[in-house]
């Protein structure tokens, strides 16, 4: 039997040691060449497009801190993970990196001394990019204002602070490769899925993921609880319940485009990507995602656990709430829940409020729901909070009555789903 273990444990240490050397050595794609550009500056504002409708100030910039110099916190289940400096900076940033390098970053998942970047930066979605387009953000990055500001340490525990255990992290879950068009399809669907797939990352928060962080479907986009459950992102499949099977594509590009639409609006963690990333995209890019995400199955989202509280009596509860939304929200969202959209979004046949999960009405009646300013709403109206106003059973009561009414057929929330979202940041 010893002689077993001990077998099976140098087998065992063999392949581990054979995944690792792969995953360091292999480089699918290092081969590819820059493609010459006679326009220089046209290739400079062509990766300024590019950085916005990646959103990579999001990451990169900390509030209050300097573009693109690092130090915003990433928080994941195993940790906070701090975005670094990616300014020309020659010492802190990226200022002595080449297009290779960068482009080993995005393809590979690759730093420039090799040793794995965590996926915390979307290279499995970047890994979709073409090297044209990867060029160009690097000729952009190279304008940017150097700052010279080290890198934070990231905050994880052991064994995830083992950069070297990401190879069978990568062995699983992630597989190098450029996005490939589909004959099948027009020009419009593929680059409209070009930019989900890839550049967009969508699928970074509206994929279910796996215990150790990888994307359970990399096309799917089912919804999923974003990490520390604060915000769930809804499905984004054609789904006619949790889904966008009934929004026609111009409303859903003009959500895109502006935060609001006739169909809802864009509030907590998605108004900060319409703001920074997607109201700066063209119409023609807008459209094609639209085109895109309307064309995907229609699967219904992820499954999320029922409250482990008890909403009380349906009746009692449902009496509360229709008090309390006759007080506080009838004359903004109307007595039939039907509002006054854009501004006030329709509460009645709105699918969001029916998802299993309760967590985004319970976080907007609590904390308030503020879609962006943008250049096509400009001056969004934005309801209040009103976490100071009511309680737990009171908020738990108007956000059952809202998920229930108006044929919305979700189901009741408890007073503990309030409680334990109460006290959590409110972005």
């Amino acid at each position: 039997m010893k002689r077993l273990l001990l077998t099976l444990a140098a087998v065992l240490a063999l392949v581990s040691l054979a995944i690792v050397a792969m995953q360091t050595w292999r480089d699918p794609g290092a081969d590819a060449v820059a493609v010459p550009v006679a326009d220089t500056l046209a290739q400079i504002d062509k990766g300024r497009y590019l950085a916005r409708a990646g959103n990579c100030m999001a990451c990169h910039t900390a509030r209050g801190g300097q573009e693109y110099a690092g130090g915003r916190a990433i928080t994941t289940p195993f940790g906070n993970l701090y975005a670094p400096n990616v300014t020309p900076d020659a010492a802190t940033g990226i200022g002595s990196w080449s297009a290779d390098d960068f482009w080993r970053a995005l393809h590979n998942g690759k730093s420039k001394d090799g040793s794995f970047l965590y996926p915390a930066f979307p290279y499995p979605n970047y890994t979709r990019m073409v090297r044209a387009d990867s060029d160009a953000l690097y000729a952009y990055f190279r304008t940017i204002k150097p700052v010279n500001q080290p890198n934070r340490a990231h905050g994880l525990a052991f064994p995830y602070n083992q950069r070297v255990l990401l190879a069978f992290w990568r062995t699983l879950y992630f597989t190098p490769g450029q996005f490939q068009p589909q004959p099948s399809r027009g020009a419009e669907w593929n680059r409209g899925a070009y930019l989900v797939q890839g550049l967009g990352h969508c699928s970074a928060c509206h994929s279910a993921r796996s215990a150790l962080g990888g994307s359970l479907a990399q096309d799917g986009l089912g919804g999923a609880l974003m990490p520390g459950a604060l915000w769930y992102a809804p499905a984004l499949s054609s789904d006619p319940v949790t889904g966008l099977g009934d929004w026609p594509e111009a409303e859903l590009a003009r959500l895109l485009k502006t935060g609001v639409s006739g169909r809802g609006a864009a509030v907590g963690p998605m108004a900060e990507v319409v703001k920074a990333s997607l109201q700066h995209l063209s119409n023609t890019d807008a459209g094609a995602m639209a085109a895109y995400l309307k064309s995907l199955p229609a699967t219904r989202g992820a499954t999320v656990a029922a409250s482990a509280g008890h909403a009380g009596d349906p009746h009692s509860v449902l009496r509360l709430g229709a008090r309390l939304y006759e007080q506080h929200c009838a004359a903004c969202h109307g007595a039939d829940g039907k509002g006054a959209p854009p501004a006030y979004p329709a509460l009645a046949g709105n699918r969001a409020l029916a998802l299993g999960d309760a967590t985004n009405p319970i976080r907007i009646v609590l904390n308030g729901g503020y879609p962006p300013g943008t250049a096509g709403n400009p001056r969004p109206y934005g309801m209040p909070p009103f976490g100071a106003a009511l309680t737990d059973v009171e908020i738990a009561a108007v956000v059952s009555l809202v998920r229930s009414g108006w044929g919305n057929g979700g189901k009741l929330v408890s007073p503990l789903d309030v409680s334990r979202l109460r006290g959590v940041p409110a972005d």
